[in-house]
C-alpha cells in the first residue's frame, strides 16, 4: 500500500503508522507521547498532520495509513496545532530548566552543579568547575555584585545561599592544582525555551525550608532532565521562548519521590503522556480524571520500575541523578 506524504509517494510497511513511515523516509514530526517500540496512546497532538484528502487534522503516532491518504506534515495549520498543543502542555509543566544562579553568573560558572559537589563533599570536582570559569588564584567574587545570590530561589524562602563564601571555602579546602577540566556553562541562548518555576506558595516555602537541609542550603532547582527534554527541544523548535499560559497544575513544585538508588520522579514536571503508565506493570498509574488527572507511583509499586524509565519520559519528570545532594 502507498500513501502520499508531502506530495511524495511512500510505500507503507506492515503495521507502520503515519509517524513511523514519515520518519523512515526523512520527514521530521515531533511527538511526546510516542516512543519507538513502546506502548502508547495518542494524547499530546504534537505529532499532528493533515490529511489533505478530507481536511482532517489527525495524530500521526496512532493513525494507520489507508488508501487515498494524502498527508501534509508541514503546512501552517499543522504547525499552529502543534504550537498550541505544546503551549498547553507547558502550562502543566512546573520547573526551572536552568538554575537562575548559573544563568546570571558573569563568568559562566555552573553554580548549581558546583554547589551539588560541595554538598556531597566532592571538593575537587567543585574546584575544577570553579577553575574552568575563573583564572585561579584570581576569583573576582570580592568585587562582584553577586547576581547569583540575588537570583537564588532560596532567598524567597529565608535567606539566599552564600555562594561567594562557598566558592572561597572550596578553593581554601582544595588540595589540587587548578585544572581546566569542565567548561563554563554556555551563555544564554535567547532562542531556547526556558521554563520558570515562578513564585513559591506559602505552603511550598514551608515544605522546602523543612526538607532541603543540605550544607549549602541550595534547592538545586535546575532540571536534571533538561539535556534530553523533548518538551524543551520541540518548544524551542516551534519558536516558543516562555510559557504563554499560567501554570494550570496544582501539584507542588520540587516535590520528589525516590524510586531507586538513582531514579527519581517529580510529578509537577509530568505532562501525563502515559508512557510510564502503559509500559509498566503494577508500576505507574493514573489517578482521578479530567483536568485533575495525574500520574502517580504507589510506594508498593516502586520495585517494579527500572532505570530505563528515565529514557522513556519526554520531560525530565522521571530522571536519573547520581549525586545524592540533588534530591
Amino acid at each position: 500500500m502507498q500513501l502520499t506524504i508531502n506530495n511524495t509517494a511512500v510505500e507503507i510497511r506492515e503495521g507502520e503508522t503515519i509517524l513511523e513511515a514519515a520518519r523512515r523516509v526523512g520527514y521530521t514530526i515531533p511527538s511526546l507521547c510516542y516512543a519507538p517500540g513502546a506502548r502508547h496512546k495518542s494524547s499530546c497532538m504534537v505529532c499532528a498532520v493533515r490529511n489533505t484528502a478530507n481536511g482532517q487534522i489527525i495524530p500521526s503516532c496512532t493513525t494507520y495509513p489507508t488508501d487515498g491518504m494524502q498527508i501534509d506534515t508541514e503546512n501552517e495549520e499543522v504547525k499552529l496545532v502543534r504550537t498550541l498543543s505544546l503551549e498547553l502542555l507547558l502550562s502543566d509543566h512546573k520547573a526551572d530548566c536552568e538554575a537562575p544562579c548559573s544563568m546570571v553568573c558573569p563568568k559562566g560558572l555552573d553554580v548549581e552543579r558546583m554547589l551539588a559537589y560541595y554538598d556531597t563533599g566532592e571538593m575537587e570536582k567543585a574546584h575544577l568547575l570553579i577553575a574552568a570559569a575563573f583564572a585561579l588564584p584570581e576569583v573576582g567574587c570580592t568585587d562582584c555584585k553577586a547576581p547569583c545570590e540575588k537570583a537564588c530561589r532560596r532567598g524567597s524562602i529565608d535567606q539566599a545561599v552564600a555562594i561567594r563564601e562557598i566558592i572561597q571555602d572550596v578553593i581554601a579546602r582544595s588540595t589540587e592544582t587548578p585544572g581546566q577540566e569542565g567548561q563554563p556553562i554556555p551563555k544564554n541562548d535567547k532562542n531556547q525555551y526556558y521554563s520558570r518555576l515562578g513564585r513559591f506558595t506559602a505552603k511550598e516555602k514551608e515544605r522546602l525550608k523543612e526538607t532541603v537541609t543540605t550544607p549549602s542550603r541550595c534547592l538545586h532547582c535546575a532540571c536534571a532532565g533538561r539535556t534530553d527534554c523533548k518538551l524543551r527541544r520541540y518548544a524551542t523548535a516551534e519558536g516558543i521562548k516562555r510559557p504563554r499560559y499560567e501554570a494550570s497544575t496544582a501539584l507542588p513544585v520540587m516535590e520528589k519521590q525516590q524510586i531507586s538508588e538513582h531514579l527519581w520522579f517529580e510529578p509537577a514536571k509530568c505532562i501525563r503522556c502515559g508512557l510510564c503508565v502503559y509500559n509498566s506493570t503494577n508500576g505507574f498509574t493514573f489517578q482521578d480524571r479530567g483536568f485533575g488527572m495525574q500520574v502517580v507511583l504507589p510506594e508498593a509499586n516502586r520495585s517494579h520500575i527500572g532505570d530505563e524509565f528515565a529514557a522513556l519520559c519526554p520531560t525530565g519528570a522521571i530522571y536519573l541523578k547520581e549525586n545524592e545532594s540533588w534530591k
